[in-house]
């Protein structure tokens, strides 16, 4: 059993992770650290932790904790993910892993050092309505894929909310951004060559809000739009000659109308829906990750794409700065 401990006591953990690390196969909850000893005691309590500790510092210099998760606000990813690697331990860390593609170059070489596990948190990337999607398009079910249409959107003006503040990574880029991006190369194994975009940012929280984005890969256009200040809304769809393929909750799973992947033929008059019910995306990935640390042969989500992934994020921002078309 690959036993985790929790650095901090964010809400992704408490409703998510730390459930889905309960529920999983091949791991078990040690232990919730917090800089306020109170707060990790009463969470240990509650998922019935066998320990706390009142600093992550303790929880890194515990023998028993074989890993941790690091939902910390974003500004403080790479650093504590480095902490924990040099500490010995395997470590998943939320998304996004950091806020500059360049940033992720020590951890590599931390890692290597090491010989950890370490995996940035894209639970989307063992949900099997994604692996569906990238055999449909490797297949040619839809024929030529030739755009890719997405939208990520939710409402929040909470001022005290880490998204609003730039001092701790916050804007929609960083929280957001970051999935069709990884689910468009996920699927398609193909990067992304040059990018167009158009970024808004919010006049008092300083934090991006909107962005709308023209990736180009090769023979294949994608265009994406992502906001912290509008309606929910998530949409992914693929366009070939042959058809076309649509998600009904590519991001979060289970939130709208459950997960499906719907094929579409090219008059549009047959269609075929994959249905994928009663999973867990985050356990999944607690799963995929306890097996790799066990020395098994399952695929994670690597530092070296979260570099790639990364590189794009940091290339709609020059864009967006710019107005220009930029290289990725």
């Amino acid at each position: 059993m690959l036993k985790f401990g929790i650095m901090s006591t964010a809400k992704i953990a408490r409703e998510h992770v730390v459930p889905a690390i309960q529920q999983a196969e091949g791991a078990c909850l040690e232990g919730i650290a917090s800089r306020n000893a109170g707060r990790a005691r009463k969470m240990a309590e509650h998922f019935n932790a066998p320990q706390s500790f009142g600093s992550y510092e303790e929880m890194l210099a515990s023998p028993d904790i074989d890993a941790v998760y690091i939902p910390l606000p974003t500004s403080q990813h790479v650093e504590w993910a480095h902490k924990a690697i040099t500490a010995g331990k395997h470590v998943l860390v939320e998304k996004p892993l950091a806020l500059k593609a360049s940033e992720i170059s020590k951890l590599i070489r931390a890692r290597d050092k090491a010989g950890v596990v370490v995996s940035e948190a894209f639970m989307v990337t063992y949900h099997p309505q994604w692996l569906k999607v990238r055999e449909l398009l490797k297949k040619g079910t839809i024929g030529t894929l030739r755009r890719i249409e997405s939208s990520f959107t939710y409402f929040n003006m909470d001022a005290g909310n880490m998204r609003n503040q730039v001092e701790l990574g916050g804007g929609a880029l960083p929280d957001i951004g970051v999935y069709p991006t990884v689910c468009a190369r996920f699927a398609t194994g193909m990067e992304p060559q040059s990018v167009s975009a158009s970024v808004e940012f919010d006049p008092n929280f300083k934090t991006d809000r909107y962005a709308s984005v023209q990736l180009e890969f090769e023979g294949v256009d994608m265009s994406f739009y992502i906001s912290t200040q509008m309606a929910n809304r998530q949409t992914m769809v693929f366009h070939g000659d042959k058809g076309f393929i649509e998600l009904s909750a590519p991001f979060n799973s289970n939130l709208y109308e459950g997960d499906e992947v719907r094929v579409h033929n090219a008059k549009h008059n047959d269609t075929r829906t994959y249905r994928f019910t009663g999973l867990n995306q985050y356990r999944l990935e607690i799963e995929a990750f306890s097996r790799a640390v066990a020395g098994r042969k399952q695929p994670v989500f690597t530092l070296e794409e979260s570099v790639l992934n990364q590189k794009v994020i940091d290339a709609i921002y020059k864009s967006g700065k710019s107005g220009k078309r930029v290289k990725v």
